[in-house]
């Protein structure tokens, strides 16, 4: 093998794997919801980022128990009675060192809007996502899994 192509194959090699692992540093991407209670899927959630705010949009309700496309009964505003798929039902989220807060996140089964914490766990292959009211040591998490 020549030295040019060894250390183009090596750089390609090392610039593959730092973009790899960049994506994994980020809730940026797809996540398979995990129900807390029934340790069940629920939906699929994609997470983008803009302006340094992330924001998350339902693509696929996995499980409900209004079938296969409900809609929001319980929500208030311009969400009521709306389809789940292609919510946003994330947003306002900024980087804070090794966490991401500030932002709200909707439970679509109950209506109400919770601050959320999201933390990155496993690698990036898991996403710890903390709903509270008033204080983060209350409230509830979820475990979602990256689908990317």
């Amino acid at each position: 093998m020549k030295p040019l192509f060894r250390l183009a194959l090596f750089t390609g090699l090392l610039l593959g794997s730092a973009a790899a692992y960049a994506a994994n540093d980020t809730p940026v991407g797809t996540w398979k919801t995990i129900d807390d209670t029934t340790g069940k899927p629920k939906s699929i959630v994609q997470i983008t980022e803009q302006n340094g705010e992330l924001q998350a949009k339902v693509l696929k309700v996995l499980q409900s128990d209004e079938g296969p496309h409900p809609l929001c009964r319980k929500c208030d505003g311009e969400r009521k009675d709306k389809p789940v798929e292609g919510m946003t039902i994330m947003w306002g989220v900024t980087r804070d060192g090794d966490v991401w807060d500030g932002g709200k996140i909707l439970d679509p089964h109950n209506g109400k809007t919770y601050k959320v914490k999201l933390s990155m766990l496993e690698g990036g292959q898991k996403l710890d996502v903390h709903g509270y009211i008033g204080f983060a040591l209350l409230g509830r998490s979820q475990v979602w899994e990256r689908q990317e």
